[in-house]
């Protein structure tokens, strides 16, 4: 545990706590302050200013619209000559948000979640479009966003992010070329007959990236990759991964209803997972390429090449 609160951390806590007196924290233990409230402080390297700025203002966002839901964020930047402690410091993001005290997430809150989902995040519509103002990150693949008038452009231009990253990796030309022709058959099939609303995402909801609060009882979820894109794409994760109960789909789709046409929502599940099967296959390869080329070929079955007839 390091010996002292660091200087950056400790001028944005007295900015919430004037006379706090504050005992340091290190790893994933929190900062605890006199008044009992606590922070998780995080210091990056030079390199990591785009992943600090994109969880910051995904938490910024969901804060705005679900408070409570997500741990507040206190403060974010880049240290500069008057928070270094020392010269290496310049130049290095921080990041300062309060520290929730979290079991694994439990039946009852999953449920309260899924209400929280549907009723607030989910109905918090953008008037830019689809897509964020600045790039965020599911685990470590950067996600470049920007904004896009269509859910089919913004999700064809997610998919060719992680299609670009295997090609530059090498060896999956087959994934690649089967990728190439979900964008060209798939997604235009299914994404371009919806109308809906770009609405506000966590964008990596699995079980490991929500929690319950010991003290409240209530939801939280964190380590966000958020943009603003179609409700349904939030749940895919969870599904792939498990641990999060049958219960939640069913409460959340109580609150907010399958999209139309509801007949083509299990194969929207389908285009949705695969990113996430893509995204695993760029930073960990092994079985999700062979995951992610099942996933391909069913969806490529369901919508054949249109006879030249």
């Amino acid at each position: 545990m390091p010996s002292h609160v660091h200087k950056v951390f400790l001028q944005s806590i007295h900015v919430e706590e004037p006379d706090a007196t504050l005992t340091p924290g290190g790893g994933s233990a929190p900062i605890q302050s006199s008044s009992g409230k606590a922070y998780i402080g995080k210091i990056g390297s030079s390199s990591e200013q785009e992943q600090y700025i994109g969880e910051a203002e995904s938490l910024k966002a969901i804060h705005r619209v679900a408070p409570g839901l997500a741990p507040r964020l206190i403060a974010c930047g880049v240290i500069d000559n008057d928070t270094a402690e020392s010269d290496r410091d310049v130049g290095r993001p921080y990041f300062l948000s309060e520290y929730i005290d979290m079991s694994t997430q439990t039946d009852a809150a999953a449920k309260v979640l899924a209400k929280r989902l549907a009723t607030e995040m989910h109905t918090y519509k953008s008037t830019t479009g689809f897509g964020f103002h600045v790039p965020t990150f599911c685990g470590r693949t950067r996600q470049e966003n920007g904004w896009f008038d269509t859910w089919e452009e913004c999700y064809d231009t997610l998919i060719g992010g992680l299609l670009s990253s295997l090609r530059n990796t090498g060896g999956y030309d087959a994934l690649c070329s089967d990728g190439e022709d979900i964008r060209r058959r798939v997604i235009p099939a299914l994404l371009r007959p919806l109308v809906i609303q770009p609405v506000l995402l966590h964008g990596d909801l699995w079980s490991g990236n929500t929690g319950t609060d010991r003290r409240t009882g209530e939801p939280v979820i964190f380590d966000p990759s958020s943009y603003f894109g179609h409700n349904e794409a939030d749940l895919a994760i969870a599904r792939i991964f498990g641990g999060i109960p049958k219960s939640f789909f069913t409460t959340y789709h109580q609150y907010l209803p399958k999209s139309d046409p509801v007949a083509q929502y299990e194969l929207r599940c389908e285009l949705y997972e695969l990113y996430h099967y893509l995204n695993h296959t760029v930073l960990f390869g092994g079985s999700y390429a062979s995951s992610a080329k099942r996933k391909m070929q069913a969806l490529l079955t369901a919508f054949p090449e249109p006879s030249e007839n």
